[in-house]
Protein backbone atom coordinates (compact mmCIF):
# COMPACT_ATOMS: atom_id res chain seq x y z
CA UNK A 1 0.00 0.00 0.00
CA UNK A 2 1.43 3.45 -1.19
CA UNK A 3 2.01 6.18 1.77
CA UNK A 4 -0.34 9.33 0.44
CA UNK A 5 1.99 11.56 -0.93
CA UNK A 6 2.22 15.41 0.35
CA UNK A 7 0.87 17.62 -1.74
CA UNK A 8 3.32 20.44 -3.35
CA UNK A 9 3.25 23.71 -4.44
CA UNK A 10 0.15 25.40 -6.69
CA UNK A 11 1.63 26.12 -10.18
CA UNK A 12 -0.07 28.43 -13.19
CA UNK A 13 0.23 27.41 -16.85
CA UNK A 14 -0.66 29.15 -19.31
CA UNK A 15 -1.06 28.23 -23.18
CA UNK A 16 -3.72 29.28 -25.55
CA UNK A 17 -2.72 25.50 -26.89
CA UNK A 18 -5.34 24.00 -24.74
CA UNK A 19 -4.25 20.41 -25.77
CA UNK A 20 -0.58 21.10 -24.28
CA UNK A 21 -2.26 22.77 -21.31
CA UNK A 22 -3.88 19.43 -20.27
CA UNK A 23 -1.10 16.58 -21.06
CA UNK A 24 1.68 19.81 -19.08
CA UNK A 25 -1.26 20.00 -16.21
CA UNK A 26 -1.63 15.53 -16.01
CA UNK A 27 2.31 15.63 -15.81
CA UNK A 28 2.37 17.82 -13.02
CA UNK A 29 -0.71 16.95 -11.15
CA UNK A 30 1.13 13.13 -11.23
CA UNK A 31 4.34 14.55 -9.93
CA UNK A 32 2.09 16.29 -6.73
CA UNK A 33 1.87 19.14 -7.98
CA UNK A 34 -1.69 21.60 -8.00
CA UNK A 35 -2.24 23.01 -11.11
CA UNK A 36 -4.39 25.75 -12.29
CA UNK A 37 -4.94 26.49 -15.86
CA UNK A 38 -5.27 29.40 -18.03
CA UNK A 39 -5.85 29.93 -22.06
CA UNK A 40 -5.02 33.47 -21.64
CA UNK A 41 -3.43 36.29 -19.92
CA UNK A 42 -6.51 37.58 -18.65
CA UNK A 43 -8.08 34.13 -17.04
CA UNK A 44 -3.87 34.07 -15.65
CA UNK A 45 -4.23 37.12 -13.83
CA UNK A 46 -7.62 35.82 -12.02
CA UNK A 47 -6.16 33.08 -11.16
CA UNK A 48 -3.11 34.71 -9.68
CA UNK A 49 -5.87 36.75 -7.52
CA UNK A 50 -7.68 34.03 -6.50
CA UNK A 51 -5.19 31.86 -5.38
CA UNK A 52 -2.31 33.66 -3.62
CA UNK A 53 -0.80 30.75 -2.86
CA UNK A 54 0.70 29.73 -6.63
CA UNK A 55 4.05 29.43 -6.15
CA UNK A 56 5.57 29.46 -9.72
CA UNK A 57 3.71 30.52 -13.08
CA UNK A 58 4.85 28.59 -16.50
CA UNK A 59 3.38 30.53 -19.52
CA UNK A 60 3.85 30.07 -23.01
CA UNK A 61 5.50 32.95 -25.19
CA UNK A 62 3.07 33.61 -28.15
CA UNK A 63 -0.56 33.64 -27.98
CA UNK A 64 -2.99 35.42 -29.57
CA UNK A 65 -4.70 38.47 -27.55
CA UNK A 66 -1.76 39.20 -24.83
CA UNK A 67 1.17 37.49 -25.09
CA UNK A 68 3.40 35.73 -22.32
CA UNK A 69 5.90 38.52 -22.35
CA UNK A 70 2.80 40.78 -21.16
CA UNK A 71 1.91 38.45 -18.33
CA UNK A 72 5.81 38.47 -16.57
CA UNK A 73 5.68 42.13 -17.21
CA UNK A 74 2.53 42.71 -15.03
CA UNK A 75 3.81 40.43 -12.54
CA UNK A 76 6.85 42.13 -12.50
CA UNK A 77 4.71 45.67 -11.87
CA UNK A 78 2.73 43.96 -9.43
CA UNK A 79 4.18 44.43 -5.49
CA UNK A 80 3.16 40.95 -4.10
CA UNK A 81 4.09 38.78 -7.07
CA UNK A 82 7.10 40.83 -8.53
CA UNK A 83 9.43 38.00 -7.86
CA UNK A 84 6.86 35.26 -8.54
CA UNK A 85 8.81 32.84 -10.24
CA UNK A 86 8.31 32.39 -14.20
CA UNK A 87 9.30 29.66 -16.61
CA UNK A 88 8.47 30.63 -19.76
CA UNK A 89 7.95 27.93 -22.87
CA UNK A 90 8.74 28.73 -26.58
CA UNK A 91 8.50 27.39 -30.04
CA UNK A 92 9.72 30.53 -31.69
CA UNK A 93 11.75 32.73 -29.42
CA UNK A 94 14.15 34.68 -30.74
CA UNK A 95 17.03 37.13 -29.13
CA UNK A 96 15.20 39.93 -28.39
CA UNK A 97 12.48 37.85 -26.59
CA UNK A 98 15.91 36.52 -24.95
CA UNK A 99 17.01 39.44 -23.73
CA UNK A 100 13.70 40.52 -22.29
CA UNK A 101 13.42 37.47 -20.18
CA UNK A 102 16.77 38.01 -18.81
CA UNK A 103 15.74 41.39 -18.05
CA UNK A 104 12.55 40.56 -16.09
CA UNK A 105 14.44 37.62 -14.20
CA UNK A 106 12.76 34.74 -16.03
CA UNK A 107 13.64 31.59 -14.24
CA UNK A 108 13.96 29.39 -17.51
CA UNK A 109 13.24 28.90 -21.00
CA UNK A 110 12.11 25.56 -22.76
CA UNK A 111 11.65 24.99 -26.29
CA UNK A 112 8.69 23.38 -27.50
CA UNK A 113 7.81 20.86 -27.56
CA UNK A 114 9.19 20.60 -23.67
CA UNK A 115 11.67 17.98 -22.64
CA UNK A 116 9.72 16.98 -19.66
CA UNK A 117 12.91 15.03 -17.83
CA UNK A 118 14.24 18.56 -17.58
CA UNK A 119 11.24 20.39 -17.03
CA UNK A 120 10.52 18.09 -13.59
CA UNK A 121 14.48 18.24 -12.77
CA UNK A 122 13.82 22.17 -12.49
CA UNK A 123 10.97 22.34 -10.57
CA UNK A 124 11.97 19.14 -8.23
CA UNK A 125 15.18 21.36 -7.60
CA UNK A 126 13.30 24.56 -7.17
CA UNK A 127 10.60 22.29 -4.81
CA UNK A 128 12.24 19.63 -3.65
CA UNK A 129 9.91 17.02 -3.00
CA UNK A 130 8.55 16.83 0.79
CA UNK A 131 9.74 13.66 2.74
CA UNK A 132 7.41 11.25 4.82
CA UNK A 133 9.40 9.42 7.75
CA UNK A 134 7.99 6.14 7.63
CA UNK A 135 9.34 4.63 11.42
CA UNK A 136 8.50 0.79 11.90
CA UNK A 137 7.72 0.29 15.74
Amino acid sequence: MNAPSLPRQQLLLVDDEEDALLELAELLEGEGFNCFTATSVKLALHHLTRHPDIALVITDLRMPEESGMSLIKRLREHTSRQHLPVIVTSGHADMEDVSDMLRLQVLDLFRKPIYHVRLLETLNNLFPQPCMDLVSP
